[in-house]
């Protein structure tokens, strides 16, 4: 096989999982018309269609579904043999791409990402910062950092790295001024200020002090971004409930008090997820080894 139907299958297969020629011309390093012409030449060599194609999508055919299921085995097998071989070295290299939720992300993840690629001038990385749920393996992740219980999926492993505590708190001029709620039912009497997830606000998850379901409150303001509610907390609007990584250096110099600490929800996990493969190449298995090591015996951001 020459090295150019290489190139061919991968623009193909990069091409149906982005789902556009620009989407996988810009994950390859490559032009749309040079993706365009990748896949022309594979189907002309095979003499089929292998893509039906509109303006605005493409969809497979049923040759091209045959052709796509054994393509991505053939370069899961590629990738394998690239990196058996290359944990002969143990030296991190080539590109790796990273997802990683926003805050944590910035906050704690980045600095270990600094770190490693002072340490490797071999390896490039590609980091995607976003809140919302990203498929590794269908957008070409090689890693997430990911918090909460993993979904049922054979095609990931994972690895617990630390937990996140919620936080209910509040600015010591706002409690001054309303008063300290000492049970869940109390927050109706305050302004809480909500985190928004798709739309809609995300409830808080305190534990009731009965066997009944927290007091569902909503405030006079709700926002998407969690670190402009931890700045509007700060500001005394309100009470908010947050991660610690991301309101412990508040709480630690007195900008933010902790309130219903006995009520607080059960921690989660924080995780590494990554596609589950024969062989894990050194650049993903000794980014997990520095996250973990920098966040061992306890995270950064836990509190005393």
């Amino acid at each position: 096989m020459e090295i150019t139907n290489i190139n061919d299958i991968a623009s193909f297969v990069w091409a149906v999982k982005c789902g556009s020629y620009s989407a996988a011309a810009k994950q390859l390093g490559l032009t749309r018309s040079g993706i365009g012409k990748s896949i022309i030449r594979l189907e002309e060599r095979l003499s089929i269609r292998l893509l039906n194609r509109t303006t605005r999508s493409l969809s497979l055919t049923d040759e091209g579904k045959l052709l796509f299921s054994r393509c991505v085995s053939l370069l899961d097998d590629l990738e394998d043999i690239e990196n058996m071989l290359a944990q002969r070295t143990e030296v991190p290299r080539g590109r790796l791409r990273i997802s990683l939720p926003l805050a944590l992300g910035r906050l704690h993840v980045l600095p270990v990402i600094e770190a490693y690629l002072q340490q490797w001038p071999e390896l490039n990385i590609d980091v995607s910062f976003s809140d919302d749920f990203v498929d590794l393996i269908e957008n070409g992740y090689d890693i997430a950092v990911r918090v909460g219980h993993p979904r049922e999926d054979s095609r990931l492993l994972t690895r617990n790295v630390a937990v996140q505590r919620m936080i209910t708190c509040a600015a010591p001029a706002y409690l001054k001024r309303r008063g300290t709620p000492q049970k869940p039912k109390d927050l109706t009497d305050h302004d809480c200020i909500h985190f928004l997830s798709e739309g809609k606000p995300r409830p808080w998850s305190l534990n009731a002090e009965t066997s009944g379901s927290p007091p569902s409150v909503l405030g006079r303001l709700q926002m998407d971004s969690a670190e402009a509610l931890l700045s509007t907390a700060i500001a005394g609007l309100g009470v908010v409930t947050l991660p610690d990584y991301l309101v412990w250096q508040d709480i630690r110099n007195g900008k933010l008090v902790p309130v219903l600490e006995d009520f607080a929800e059960t921690p989660t996990p924080i995780r590494v997820v990554y596609p589950s493969k024969k062989h894990l190449s050194p650049k993903i298995r000794q980014l997990i080894d520095l996250l973990v090591e920098s966040w061992s015996p306890k995270a950064p951001w836990e509190l005393d």
